[in-house]
This record gives C-alpha cells, sequence and structure tokens, in this order.
C-alpha cells in the first residue's frame, strides 16, 4: 500500500534476533494466528511486509503490541507454500530500509506501520581496501569453520555496491544480533563496510583462539 513518495503502508512482522537486509532473502515460517493473517492479507495485495526486531523485554507485552526498533526490512514476499494446518512457509526478498514513522490504528490482528525509505549515504572514500579485508576475512572465516570455500561467492561478488557486499555478508556470518542491528542502522557505506570488516576479522581470531 503505498503512499507518498518513498514512503509506504505495510504490516509489521516483528521478530527476536531477526535482522532482515536489503538484496538478501529471509525463509519464514508463520504460525501464529495474526501472523498467518498478515501473510494472506498480504499476498492478496502487494505482498510487502516490514520485518523488524523486538526490542529486549519485549516478552511482558508479546501478545499485544511490544516495542520494536524503529528501522527495520522492507521485503516481498517471492515465493510461499500454505500448510495444510494453515501455517506458512514464505521466502522474502529485502528491498529497503525503512523507518517506522507512526503506527495506525486498526482493526486487524496484526499492526499496520507508516514507513519511509532510507538511502545509502556514499561512500564517500575508497572503499576497495575494506571491501578487500571482507573478502579475505569471509575466507578465513569459512575455512576455519571447515564450510565449502564458494559459499559466500554470491554475497563477495565484484560488481555489485560495496553496501550491498556488507549487507549480505553480515546477514549470513554474523552472530550478534545486536551488531546486525547497529549495521542495519548504519545508512554511512564508509563506516557499514569498515565495522563488517572488523567484525569478521574478529570471528576469525576468536575462532583461531579456540574460542567458539
Amino acid at each position: 500500500m503505498a503512499s507518498a513518495a518513498g514512503s509506504a503502508i505495510v504490516p509489521i512482522f516483528p521478530l527476536p534476533d531477526v535482522t532482515f537486509f536489503p538484496r538478501t532473502l529471509l525463509p519464514l515460517h508463520v504460525f501464529e494466528a495474526r501472523y498467518r493473517a498478515m501473510v494472506m492479507d498480504a499476498l492478496a495485495r502487494d505482498r510487502r511486509l516490514c520485518v523488524v526486531k523486538l526490542r529486549p523485554g519485549y516478552e511482558a507485552t508479546y501478545a499485544g503490541r511490544p516495542a520494536v526498533h524503529a528501522v527495520g526490512g522492507l521485503g516481498e514476499i517471492v515465493s510461499w507454500e500454505r500448510l495444510a494446518n494453515g501455517r506458512y512457509n514464505v521466502l522474502v526478498r529485502g528491498d529497503a530500509r525503512v523507518r517506522i514513522e507512526h503506527e495506525l490504528p486498526t482493526d486487524t490482528l496484526y499492526r499496520l506501520v507508516g514507513v519511509k525509505r532510507l538511502e545509502d549515504v556514499g561512500p564517500a572514500g575508497d572503499v576497495m581496501p575494506a571491501l578487500a579485508r571482507i573478502r579475505a576475512a569471509a575466507r578465513a572465516l569459512l575455512d576455519a569453520l571447515g564450510r565449502p570455500a564458494d559459499l559466500l561467492d554470491t554475497a563477495l561478488a565484484e560488481g555489485q555496491p560495496s553496501g550491498a557486499v556488507a549487507d549480505r555478508v553480515a546477514a549470513a556470518v554474523l552472530p550478534d544480533a545486536a551488531l546486525r542491528q547497529a549495521l542495519l542502522e548504519t545508512l554511512d557505506v564508509d563506516a557499514r563496510v569498515a565495522r563488517v570488516a572488523d567484525a569478521i576479522e574478529t570471528l576469525v581470531r576468536e575462532l583461531k583462539g579456540g574460542r567458539s
């Protein structure tokens, strides 16, 4: 449901410890009644929804309207399967970072919000050294984990925006939910790329030091 340019009204899917980056694919198993209704309605409309991370302490108000982070990932359901029990398996493609501007009163089981699209800033400098660090550290990480060397080839591919490399690699390998959320909120591409490089190098050092 689009409104002004760069703005939209969309349902939100609040999840613990999930960060949904642009240019990534997120598989979801949808089992709660309110989110089954959300998926059904989204499929009947424009297939768009916003995945947002729940703030700490959400458990006390989870059945209602728990607090969520203001920045989330807007995406489109690109494939779906409705199971015999009414649950859904869906695959959502990340299209944009968005900021929640307001929540709408609604008679639906799920929540509707107005969001504004957030655009990357930069890069202003030469990000090639930091991208080289990401690529080297990612390959060292795969080697340390005993995973196939080509596992991240799509994420690390040349010819894509540097912000996309940072997003795809962060989504694939960074385990720290708070860090992933901070990276989602980092619109400055130079800063985001450098921070992802630092984080993966730290992971590699920890693995080689014998810590999981």
